[in-house]
C-alpha cells in the first residue's frame, strides 16, 4: 500500500488519512514489532514534546518508550507546568515548539486546542486524545484485531459502552478500513451526528457498515467485542447515574456467548471491573487486552516513524 505521502503531516484524526496511509501504519507496525532491531536508530536525535492535560499511564509510557526504543527522545510536561492557551497563546507555543522539536504529541481535553497547533506548527502534531477523539487507541485496536483475525475489511466490531471519543475512533477507523463497526449503547448516549456522518461518508469507499443499536441483541456474530468505561475523565460526577443506564450493557458472558464463536474482547483500559466487564470475561482466553495495550506501543512507533520520517 502507498497511500499518501506522510513525512510532516499531522495525525489529528483517522480520517485525516486515507484507507491505504493507514493500512501502512499498520504493516509498519507490525514490521517493527517483529523486527525493533531494524529501527532502533531511526529516529536517532530527534524529539518528541508530550503534552499532557490528562492523567495517563498507557499513552506516557508507550509514547516515551517508543521514541526511546526507536532512538529518540522524549519531553514530558503537563498542563501544571504551564497550560497552553493560558499561560501562554497556542500560536506563541506552536511557533516555539516548531523551533526546538521534532514533533510534539498533545493528550488534552480540547480537541480545538490539537487542531490549532497543527494549524499553526509546522511540525507533526499527533493526537493522543482528546474528548472528540484517541486515533491513536483505535490504531492499536485495529493492530490487534488484524493479528487475531489475519484481515479486517468485512469483519465486525461490535462496541458496547458510551458514545464517546474512542467510539468517535474506532468508527472513523473501520470507515476507512472496510470494518463493519455497530455502537451498542443506551437511549441517549449514541455518537452525535457529526461524528455518524463523517464516519458514513468514509465508509461509503469501503462498503464498511456504520452502525448503532440500542440492545446488547446487536452483538450477534461480531467478531470483536469492544466496551470502555462508563464515564470518561471529565465525567466523574455523572459516574453514579450513568452506572443506572449502563448496567444492562455490561460485557459478561453471556454478552460473549451471543458474538460469534472466536469473538476476541477488547478494553482501552484502565478497566473497571465489575462495571463495564466482568472479570471472568477480561481474564478470560478471549480477552486480548493487554495485547491491545501492548500495540498502542508498536502503532505509534509505526506513526512517528512515518510522521518524523524515520522511514
Amino acid at each position: 500500500m502507498s497511500g499518501e505521502r506522510m513525512a510532516g503531516r499531522d495525525l489529528v484524526s483517522l480520517l485525516d488519512f486515507d484507507s491505504a496511509s493507514l493500512g501502512r501504519i499498520l504493516e509498519l507496525a507490525l514490521e517493527v514489532k517483529a523486527r525493533p532491531g531494524d529501527f532502533s536508530k531511526a529516529l536517532e536525535r530527534k524529539t518528541l514534546f508530550m503534552y499532557f492535560e490528562k492523567p495517563s499511564l498507557r499513552t506516557r509510557v508507550t509514547f516515551e518508550a517508543g521514541m526511546t526504543q526507536l532512538g529518540g527522545h522524549a519531553i514530558y510536561y503537563t498542563a501544571a507546568d504551564g497550560k497552553i492557551g493560558k499561560r501562554e497563546s497556542v500560536a506563541d507555543v506552536a511557533r516555539n515548539l516548531e523551533r526546538w522539536v521534532d514533533g510534539a504529541m498533545c493528550r488534552t481535553f480540547s480537541h480545538e486546542l490539537v487542531e490549532e497547533l497543527a494549524r499553526l506548527s509546522k511540525i507533526p502534531i499527533i493526537n493522543g486524545l482528546t474528548d472528540w477523539l484517541h486515533p491513536c487507541q483505535a490504531l492499536a485496536d485495529y493492530l490487534t484485531l488484524l493479528e487475531a483475525k489475519g484481515s479486517l475489511a468485512g469483519k465486525k466490531l461490535a462496541y458496547v459502552g458510551d458514545g464517546n471519543n474512542v467510539a468517535n475512533s474506532l468508527m472513523n477507523g473501520g470507515a476507512r478500513l472496510g470494518v463493519h463497526v455497530t455502537v451498542i449503547t443506551p437511549e441517549g448516549f449514541a455518537p452525535n451526528d457529526a461524528a455518524l456522518s463523517a464516519a458514513h461518508e468514509a465508509a461509503a469507499e469501503t462498503g464498511a457498515k456504520i452502525e448503532v443499536a440500542h440492545t446488547i441483541d446487536a452483538v450477534a456474530g461480531a467478531d470483536a467485542v469492544y466496551t470502555d468505561v462508563w464515564a470518561s475523565m471529565g465525567q466523574e460526577d455523572e459516574a453514579a447515574a450513568r452506572k443506572k443506564k449502563f448496567e444492562a450493557f455490561q460485557v459478561n458472558a453471556d454478552v460473549m456467548a451471543r458474538a460469534a464463536d472466536d469473538a476476541i474482547f477488547l478494553h482501552c483500559l484502565p478497566a473497571h471491573r465489575g462495571e463495564e466487564v466482568t472479570s471472568e470475561v477480561a481474564d478470560s482466553p478471549r480477552s486480548l487486552i493487554f495485547q491491545q495495550a501492548e500495540n498502542r506501543l508498536h502503532a505509534q512507533k509505526a506513526v512517528m516513524l512515518l510522521l518524523l520520517g524515520g522511514v
